[in-house]
């Protein structure tokens, strides 16, 4: 079963490989349980969260293949024991999350979004929209895997200096001469102007950037993040933006991404956000391009021939 929408590429070769393929890219959660009987395989995204329960209901499931990175949506514990393949496909949109960071954080630096919005209504300011160059500025990459990775290569044209943190890596920096390795991540949030989080959603990693992470940071650093919103404590970023400590922030993941089921906390912390003129929010479509779709998909059939 394909839970997503997909290229038709995906679907062509998953039929190529024999597999009957059941193309629902509207289906409900409740109904995936439903069929769940019948799969051998499953391709999800986000809203379509793998758990035990769906697991134990399907008794013939040997592969489980996420279009993107997060893994955080299927129990691995489960699978583990029950000798189901899970594998992600994070090379398939990691330019595309890069871009699109660059995307805004140049908005924010430049002003874009407020003199866009200004000169629809025939406001012409200029010294008030002055920006400021990444050019010289430190920038700090916490998580160096394929995003990270990506965004230092995006970022090797603009004279920065980049640092960058992996708890799990020696010698990532090799083939990127502009980055240098630091020991920790206290040490990237003291020195640099930027910081950027490149992490999956773990228990080490969830609420990781709280108020004792923001109060270590230096003075006017800009905080972005595309990876998952779980990361970052909503109420501290609020605070140490609204302090005037935090310079800005980039935000494309948040705590909760259905605002359907946001209590009054999850509501107000967005409402304050959105009023924040030093802050850029996107929904979740940092990886979302036309040429990752296709990458994607092109990634599970590569990523399939080598289980199957």
């Amino acid at each position: 079963m394909i839970a997503d929408f997909v290229e038709t590429l995906l679907i062509k070769g998953l039929e190529k490989r024999s597999f009957e393929v059941l193309y629902e890219p509207r289906i409900s959660l409740p109904e995936v349980r439903e069929l769940a009987g019948g799969l051998t395989g499953i391709v999800v995204n986000t809203r379509t969260p793998v758990d035990r329960k769906m697991m134990e209901a399907a008794p013939n499931l040997e592969w489980i293949a996420r279009l993107g990175s997060g893994l955080d949506i299927i129990d691995l514990t489960a699978a583990g024991k029950k000798g189901i393949v899970v594998f992600n496909t994070p090379e398939g949109n990691s330019n595309a999350v890069a871009e699109h960071l660059l995307g805004m954080l140049l908005s924010l630096s430049n002003n874009i979004c407020r003199a866009n919005r200004e000169m629809r209504s025939l406001e012409w300011h200029r010294e008030k929209n002055r920006g400021w160059e990444l050019s010289e500025k430190t920038v700090g990459i916490i998580g160096f895997g394929n995003t990270g990775s990506a965004f230092a290569k995006v970022l090797e044209g603009f004279n920065c200096k980049i640092l960058a943190f992996d708890k799990y890596k020696q010698h990532y920096s090799e083939g990127h001469r502009f980055v240098e390795e630091l020991d920790s991540v206290e040490d990237i949030v003291r020195h640099a102007d930027v910081v950027s989080l490149h992490l999956p959603l773990t228990n080490e990693t969830r609420q990781m950037a709280d108020d004792q992470f923001f109060s270590c940071c230096k003075k006017g650093l800009v905080f972005c993040n595309t990876s998952r919103g779980g990361i970052v404590n909503t109420a501290s970023l609020i605070g140490f933006l609204s302090s005037g400590h935090l310079k800005g922030a980039c935000l494309d993941v948040f705590e909760n991404e259905k605002p359907e089921s946001w209590n009054l906390e999850e509501a107000e912390n967005f409402s304050s956000l959105s009023k924040m003129e030093n802050v850029v929010l996107t929904p979740h479509i940092a990886g979302w391009t036309k040429e990752s779709k296709i990458k994607i998909a092109k990634t599970v059939l590569k990523k399939l021939d080598e289980i199957i």
